[in-house]
């Protein structure tokens, strides 16, 4: 090797770029060079030269090999050491003398050992995380060579070179053990094992048809009374059958009008009020002296505000951020206008329940809650078994912590008839709004009768009869009964038919001490409250005796094989943009609670539009409003989900006006020469949409002699390496950093179809690497740089169809008229094989493995029944199996192939596919990016599916998220029908064995189950003709063109040697002395309800669900300001933590900021049995500990209060400490000030 040769700066680049063209590493001879960094100091760098071009590419860094050299040796001496300490363990023949019983003082001894081991190791995790820290910084400092530029190999691939930068994947040994479970004690009730040992027969009960005969004896009340709380309620949908407005002008606003006057005729009324969204339209039109009624209302317990969200949310297709967030939004209403704080949920309606609301709720402080729509099987059985209370704890909870008291309502409805007692035809008797001459009646044909005193006698036995029944299936003698329906007491006429008769009734059985029972109107919580005082317990602790539930209520069936699964899909295109507005709603509180603290430290907060708070409010509460359990289910007639429709795209553009105000001033280089103004712009949107039913259209960035700038907001926590993709007027485009620094681009075509290009737009894609949560700079100058601009190439298959294809000088182009052999991508990780038939994906290969894993997509279609029951909005009543898609005509597929992506579409007529590979290191080539544009218009009664077969063993095991926040295990029943084994896939669906885990991705809400072995199987949309009798009174004819988009991830299992495999040795040889534990703990394993997504998974899901956003900066004649990135996070945070959302807080005044924000922090559980060598990116875990003082650069905090999840309850004083610990999968909330 030639010694080390001297150059200069200038020489160097020579040197270096001489040709235009890469050659691979290991083609030819090794060269060092002396380079000389911007702090003066010299190194000497290894190269590898090629001898037809003389170009040299890094071959490696001294001191990355010192690392790694040091690391191979501590990880040797700890291996070596540990067996050691369990071969003589294993050895010891004293301890096989005793039949392995140690003297207890050897115990003690062993303990302290294992202790001071486990804390060693933890000590090594932590030193090299500093090492890794300080290589960071070293190799962020010391000034590199130019951007590498990609070339093409004789196989006909492209290669990226590999950054010179080291990743680092560093995991904390303990943050492993969590996934592994294994601690406290087993909930009683699991609903998995319940669902699995359940016969789900249909057997008539009698007048309680999906249950059976209740009998009791009188004298089972002679040692405690019956204590029975009757709750008046009003069930107000916003929106379903009419719009929000049109529910509030016509019937909401005189609901609450007869509330204030009627509660207060007499003190004994009570009567609850869920959706705060209705509660603060009526609040802003009501008079001063009405406030203050409902005020002391509150205040004496007349009048309940149950849950206090500002809906009451749909479980199913909700994510987690929206569920949160229109519970601060209620939250925060309720306790500035009212001063009220919600004890208790209720929740009547949605359609099967998620463990993650009662959490979210536990969190917020709430200790009770209710539910209602459960499986009728499942009721029977909990009513038979005393269960339908119980204590419902997380799947990973093993101190109880998240424990809150549920009341599960035993019969088929919430309404009157279904409340009092087992039998419908007597309770409708006790309906007052029934009575003869209204506007309903009872369909059982026996009316109400109005209570007099010749009558009393007789309908309070009747009625007391049903209490008693009731009462029998609970394990105490305190008794609930609810009475309401929806948009029930409008007007005051029932409310004096109900509150009178009712009244009459409770005074004449309180009379009587031998009924042994006591009557009164009472509000959720009173009855909660009398529950924990007759079991001898404080609010929301566990009655004694009473049972502990884990799991989940889906999916939920109301009667017959009427499964609730067709909701899980029915418009998916509004799915998606609740999703699209979720991310921006976050993007924009996040950006504008930094560009306000800093404009405030600056003494600019006068320049800054602080009113764009208002734009945030109104955003909140749409996408709260927008949860509801009969929007982002698609279940509300057509005119309303426009209304919904037009409110989701109205706060869309409003948020992108926010992050655009916020991005222009933070990325200003002199902040004082920031100018808000409206009417002039800085910056432009990323896309539009013509109206709220049409999918996005990106802007076009208009090229010309002077230089154009993007600005890019990257919304993840963690710095992200991504392809971006802009289009522009012209192919010939350079982009430069922000540096000024030529990058390598790659320019593509813009097609408007399958064989036709957008003429005068092309596609440039970009690899960026943007700071965590921070803003980057791009420059595009009109211009043509030929070694760094790479143009695609596209191959179309017509498959003998008669079309012309379009053609651009640009780009070389090939038209295969027929052709059927299959085709293959490939990146630095795998290779990915398509049909040439299809141009659907057949398989993937690992590069580093011989063997394909099979991955085959097909679509498929599914029928609805003929009889009488069909598919509608609500259920799913398939015709059988579904049956493959079989197009009209073959179709055309492209495949265009690039430096940086490649991907194939594939045209059919109602669905166009593209699969997408990208050739760059980290989370963006780990992972297929599948898109599916479905148009399903001219569909009649037919569903379109999705089907991802694998060669995975899976057991007839499959797992789905809940909400975006936690994973549940599925078994596919076979003694259910079809409909009844899809659930809800918010963010993802999993399949796996011993070797491998196939994770699906979904950036919306959609149906998925596991009908066989191996396979996942996704609804994308669904047409259906036909009411379902759920009281829609419509199908689902409203279908638009939508754009469902996925990401397929595929994880190797590596058993021993993932992070955490030190602690599971200590493990092991806790075992080995504590044999009973050890016993103890794998039966809890073996019988656990949770999983986890490995750390990349999760990451995967935020590069999906967060895209970056590009915002061109308006034309401008003169030279604008200079633009710099902006930094925000002074150290990145832990890569299991999310930041959910730093939210401005409200000021006194409304639509104006205050100076504090609400920081929500997620740390989320993971599996660290999956492959993670090789992964390309930065990754490092603290043991849940967060420096909050030092994480924002730029910005002190300057108070700090940890709080309950939605600011109502402080949990502990202000403290001068800023560090803080979370608890694997806590969401934890502060209180925070920044300045």
């Amino acid at each position: 090797m030639p010694p080390c040769q001297v150059v200069t700066e200038h020489e160097k680049l020579l040197f270096l770029w001489s040709q235009a063209n890469w050659c691979p590493a290991g083609a030819g001879t090794h060269w060092d060079i002396w380079w000389k960094d911007h702090h003066g100091i010299f190194a000497c760098r290894s190269y590898i030269c090629c001898p037809s071009s003389q170009v040299c590419v890094e071959a490696s860094m001294k001191l990355k090999k010192q690392v790694t050299v040091c690391g191979a040796a501590i990880f040797c001496v700890a291996v070596f050491s540990l067996y050691l300490m369990l071969d003589r363990v294993q050895h010891d023949p004293a301890r096989h003398q005793n039949g392995g019983n140690f003297p207890r003082s050897q115990i003690s001894v062993l303990q302290n050992r294992i202790e001071q081991l486990e804390q060693l190791l933890e000590e090594n995790h932590e030193i090299i995380s500093h090492i890794k820290d300080s290589v960071l910084e070293l190799t962020a400092n010391v000034e590199g060579p130019p951007a590498l530029l990609p070339y093409y190999v004789a196989n006909g691939s492209w290669v990226v070179p590999p950054e010179p930068r080291p990743s680092f994947f560093s995991i904390s040994p303990q943050d492993c053990q969590f996934a592994l479970g294994g601690r406290g004690p087993k909930p009683e009730l699991q609903m998995l094992t319940i669902s699995e040992e359940l016969p789900f027969d249909n057997v008539d009960g009698g007048v309680w048809k999906q249950g059976f005969d209740i009998s009791y004896s009188p004298h089972d009340w002679d040692s405690e009374d019956l204590q029975v709380f009757v709750v008046p309620h009003s069930h107000n949908d916003p929106g379903w059958l009419k719009t929000f407005d049109k529910y509030y002008t016509e019937q909401t606003q005189h609901i609450l009008n007869n509330m204030v006057s009627k509660l207060q005729e007499d003190p004994r009324r009570r009567f609850i009020w869920a959706e705060v969204s209705f509660f603060a339209k009526w609040w802003d039109n009501i008079s001063a002296q009405k406030r203050a009624a409902v005020r002391r209302l509150v205040g004496n317990g007349q009048l309940e505000i149950a849950t206090g969200g500002w809906v009451m949310p749909d479980e199913a297709n909700s994510h987690y951020f929206a569920l949160i967030d229109q519970l601060i939004e209620g939250h925060q209403w309720l306790e500035k206008n009212l001063g009220a704080t919600p004890r208790s949920g209720w929740a009547v309606d949605p359609f099967g329940y998620s463990p993650t609301m009662p959490y979210l709720l536990r969190r917020a402080n709430l200790t009770s809650m209710l539910i209602q729509r459960v499986h009728y099987a499942i009721k029977k059985h909990f009513a038979a078994s005393h269960s339908l209370e119980f204590m419902w704890r997380q799947t990973w909870d093993s101190d109880a912590s998240t424990d809150i008291f549920c009341h599960m309502m035993p019969f088929y409805s919430y309404d009157v008839p279904h409340t009092c007692g087992p039998d419908p035809k007597i309770c409708c008797q006790f309906d007052f709004k029934r009575l003869p001459g209204g506007r309903i009646s009872c369909p059982w044909k026996v009316p109400p009768r109005a209570i007099t005193e010749a009558n009393v006698a007789e309908r309070a036995g009747l009625l007391l009869d049903q209490y008693r029944k009731k009462s029998r299936l609970f394990r105490s003698n305190v008794l609930l009964v609810p009475l309401g329906d929806d948009f029930r007491y409008d007007k005051p006429q029932e409310w004096d038919a109900q509150f009178f008769n009712y009244q009459r009734l409770f005074d004449f059985l309180n009379s009587k001490p031998d009924l042994h029972v006591q009557a009164q109107f009472g509000t959720l919580s009173d009855y909660f409250d009398a529950l924990y005082k007759r079991t001898g317990v404080e609010p929301g602790v566990r009655p004694p005796g009473f049972p502990v539930l884990s799991g989940d209520f889906f999916s939920y069936a109301d009667r017959e094989d009427h499964y609730w699964t067709g909701y899980y899909t029915s418009r998916p295109f509004y799915k998606n943009l609740d999703r699209v507005l979720e991310a921006h709603l976050r993007g924009a509180e996040i950006l504008y609670s930094l560009a306000v603290a800093h404009a405030r430290r600056a003494g600019l907060a006068s320049q800054f539009p602080l009113s764009n708070f208002a734009l945030l409010t109104d955003a909140r509460r749409t996408l709260g409003l927008f949860q509801h359990h009969d929007a982002i289910t698609g279940t509300a007639k057509e005119a309303v989900v426009v209304d919904y429709g037009v409110r989701l795209l109205r706060s869309l553009v409003s948020l992108k006006q926010v992050i655009m105000n916020a991005a222009h001033y933070l990325v200003l280089g002199d902040k004082k020469a920031y100018h808000f103004d409206p009417e002039v712009p800085f910056l432009q949107m990323d896309d539009t949409r013509l109206n709220h039913d049409a999918l996005p259209e990106r802007t076009v960035i208009q090229l010309e002699s002077s230089p154009r700038y993007v600005v890019l907001f990257n919304p993840l926590e963690q710095e992200r390496l991504s392809v971006v993709s802009l289009l522009v007027s012209s192919p010939r485009v350079r982009v430069l950093s922000e540096e000024g620094q030529p990058l390598a681009v790659q320019i593509s075509a813009h097609w408007s179809s399958a064989t036709d290009m957008v003429p005068d737009v092309y596609q440039v894609s970009v690899p960026v690497r943007l700071p965590a949560l921070g803003l980057g700079v791009l420059q595009l100058q009109q211009g043509l740089d030929g070694p760094r601009t790479l143009p695609s190439s596209v191959r179309v298959y017509l498959h003998g169809r008669p079309l012309s294809v379009s053609r651009n000088e640009a780009f070389p182009l090939r038209v295969i008229d027929s052709g059927t052999s299959d085709f293959a991508l490939s990146n630095r990780y795998m290779q990915v094989w398509f049909s040439g038939l299809t141009g659907l994906l057949k398989s993937v290969r690992r590069v580093d493995e011989e063997q394909e894993q099979r991955v085959d997509m097909e679509f498929l279609v599914y029928g609805t029944r003929s009889s009488k029951d069909k598919s509608g909005a609500y259920l799913f009543l398939p015709d059988g199996e579904a049956k493959p898609y079989v197009p009209r005509d073959p179709p055309v597929l492209r495949v265009t192939e690039g430096p940086f992506f490649s991907e194939v579409v594939a045209c059919y007529e109602h669905v166009h596919q593209v699969v997408r590979l990208y050739n760059l290191p980290g989370v963006e080539g780990l992972s297929l990016d599948v898109s599916s544009l479905v148009d399903i218009r001219d569909y009649v009664n037919k569903e379109l599916a999705l089907r991802i077969r694998t060669d995975i063993n899976s057991q007839g095991i499959f797992f789905t998220d809940l909400n975006g926040f936690q994973v549940q295990p599925r078994r596919y029943l076979k003694k259910l029908p079809l409909q009844a084994n899809f659930y809800p896939m918010p963010i993802m669906a999993y399949l796996q064995d011993a070797q491998n885990r196939l994770t699906l991705h979904t950036a919306q809400a959609l149906g998925v189950s596991s009908l066989h072995d191996g396979q996942l199987e996704v609804i994308l949309d669904r047409r259906l003709m036909q009411d379902d009798n759920r009281g829609l009174g419509q199908g689902l004819k409203d279908n638009k063109r939508t754009c469902n988009h996925f990401r397929l991830l595929l994880e190797r299992r590596t058993p021993g040697r993932e992070p955490g495999f030190f602690s599971k040795l200590a493990a092991m040889f806790r075992g080995l002395i504590f044999h009973s534990s050890r016993n103890r703990n794998r039966e809890v394993r073996e019988g656990a309800s949770a999983s986890f997504p490995s750390l990349l998974s999760h990451l995967t899901s935020m590069y999906l669900n967060t895209p970056v956003l590009a915002l061109p900066v308006a034309r401008r004649q003169a030279p604008g300001p200079a633009l710099r990135s902006f930094h925000p996070l002074a150290s990145s945070l832990p890569c299991d933590f999310h930041l959910l959302n730093l939210r401005t807080l409200q000021a006194e005044e409304d639509g104006l900021p205050s100076a504090e924000t609400a920081l929500l922090l997620h740390r989320k559980g993971f599996d660290c049995g999956l492959e993670a060598k090789n992964l390309g990116f930065n990754c490092t875990t603290s043991q849940g500990k967060v420096a909050l003082g030092s994480l924002f650069h730029g910005l002190d905090v300057v108070f700090l209060q940890p709080t309950s999840l939605t600011l109502l309850y402080p949990l502990a004083s202000p403290s001068n400490s800023t560090d803080v610990y979370v608890e694997p999968m806590e969401i934890s909330t502060f209180r925070l000030r920044l300045g």
